[in-house]
């Protein structure tokens, strides 16, 4: 049977409300002991979500002493080592803040690269967030960071380092100067992190080169909005594809290079503005569950979730019906069930790099009855199909054409030279671009991205309160 974001929220709010408060042993004289622990209550609460909910629930792992520290008996139940995902948290609400893009933020992330030859480090940033501390600096793209509260980055501190960029601290940057072909330095930068709401609508624009009319839009993470506007993300995508196509667009890059993943819901949204003709009759994924919860939930059995009528939808624009995609290794979970779910009905061609590889889905889990346990779950609880009942990316989507950007200087996220994007262009257009670029050979340590709670996750519902 199909069933509609509401009717699917409708079931969330029955399993948060009802099924992992039950108790499955009803018939059972209880237990009652009013000397728990605060450890043995929490500990209690996460066995009973686990045996209820865990998408691997029947291969549960065996649960160590409930006096132990909650994270440690969560990660004993774990099903490993296939579940590499599910996680627990000890703030419920840091995690959902962090799930929507507001955490204490400096407002800049980087990657971090070994000195040839060498024990030191540098960092780059990839990019700065708008209307964030950093964004009142001078700081920019592809500007290096040789030295954290004065102290030079190495192999041995960057993950100390890493640590203080959460509180005030100064950085040490340089900037690449194009006529020179050296790094400059530059003066020292304090930044003082801050609790914001990231956008993930980061860029959009549009290009007209070799008569191809192309249209670019950068999306950092899958959040539909924010506590006072809770579709203020997925509105500001509808009217990002009602100017595109307006402008009369007729090829389309997604950049989710940096894009690890968010809610399922904001996924759904953007994919009823891409695929070509489709309606809400057709299906964009269908959602496996445990045995246990198919079978108490008739409805849960068989859920599919349908494409949403979007009159903003610019799919028939499209040459070939085809979608480009730039990717990385971090681009994740529901950035690949774009993808997957775009396969049935267009082609998706993938520029970067291979996939993270996550086909399954998590929902954020809270104790409501116990005020005093501060934890929040974040579970494998689903597994992903498209319409084709496809699943096969475990392992990642291998792009059509390799690119990592590693390999040159970076420049602005939007310059048509910039090496991902010149990369689209060029296979759109068919002429090789005449410039001449400077490879770099390079070794990644590290980078900000794969710190943040959201990276990584497909959130199947937003959270019901």
């Amino acid at each position: 049977m199909k069933s509609t974001l509401l009717s699917r929220a409708f079931f969330f709010v029955i399993l948060s409300g009802l099924l992992w408060s039950c108790n499955k042993d009803d018939d059972k004289d209880p237990v009652i002991d009013a000397e728990l622990t605060l450890e043995e209550e929490i500990n209690n609460w996460i066995y009973e979500v686990m045996d209820e909910v865990y998408y691997w629930r029947l291969n549960l792992g065996t649960p160590i002493a409930a006096t132990s520290d909650p994270s440690d008996y969560f990660k004993s139940l774990l099903y490993t080592p296939t579940d590499r995902f599910s996680v627990i948290y000890p703030d419920y609400q840091e995690l959902i803040n962090s799930l929507s893009g507001i955490s204490l933020d400096p407002g800049y992330e980087f990657k971090l690269y070994r000195v040839t030859d060498s024990d030191d480090v540098y960092a780059e940033v990839i990019y700065v967030k708008k209307n964030s501390p950093a964004a009142s600096k001078d700081l920019k793209r592809g500007d290096a960071i040789v030295a954290i509260n004065g102290k030079q980055i190495t192999v041995n501190n960057y993950r100390e380092l890493l640590g203080e960029t959460e509180t005030t601290h100064t950085i040490k940057p340089l900037r690449y100067n194009e006529e020179s072909g050296a790094y400059i330095a530059r003066d020292e930068i304090s930044i003082t992190p801050v609790e914001f709401p990231e956008d993930p609508n980061f860029l959009d624009t549009v290009y007209t080169i070799n008569n191809q009319k192309i249209g670019y839009v950068i999306y950092n993470f899958f959040a539909p909005g924010t506590a006072s506007d809770n579709t203020k993300y997925d509105k500001e995508m509808d009217a990002i594809f009602a100017k595109l196509k307006a402008e009369n667009i007729n090829n389309l890059v997604l950049d989710l290079r940096y894009n690890g993943g968010g809610y399922v819901s904001s996924a759904v949204n953007l994919a009823s503005l891409i695929a070509p003709g489709v309606t809400s009759s057709d299906i964009f994924s269908k959602t496996k569950y445990n045995n246990l919860l198919a079978s108490e939930i008739p409805a849960l059995s068989s859920v599919k979730t349908a494409f949403l009528n979007k009159a903003q939808n610019l799919g028939n624009t499209l040459n070939g019906s085809r979608l480009y995609v730039l990717t990385s290794g971090g681009t994740a979970s529901a950035s690949e069930l774009i993808i997957n779910g775009l396969k049935p009905y267009m082609d998706v061609f993938l520029i970067g790099a291979v996939t993270y590889g996550k086909n399954v889905g998590s929902i954020a889990i809270e104790d409501e009855k116990n005020p005093d346990n501060a934890y929040g779950l974040l579970p494998i609880v689903t597994q992903s199909f498209n319409s084709l009942d496809q699943s096969d990316y475990s392992t990642g989507f291998t792009p059509n054409i390799a690119v990592n950007e590693n390999t040159e200087r970076l420049k602005s996220l939007g310059d048509v030279n910039e090496i991902m994007l010149r990369k689209a262009i060029e296979q759109i257009t068919g002429v090789p671009s005449s410039g001449r670029f400077m490879k770099i050979d390079r070794e990644e340590v590290a980078n900000t991205l794969d710190k943040k709670i959201r990276t990584g996750k497909m959130i199947e519902s937003p959270i019901l309160k």
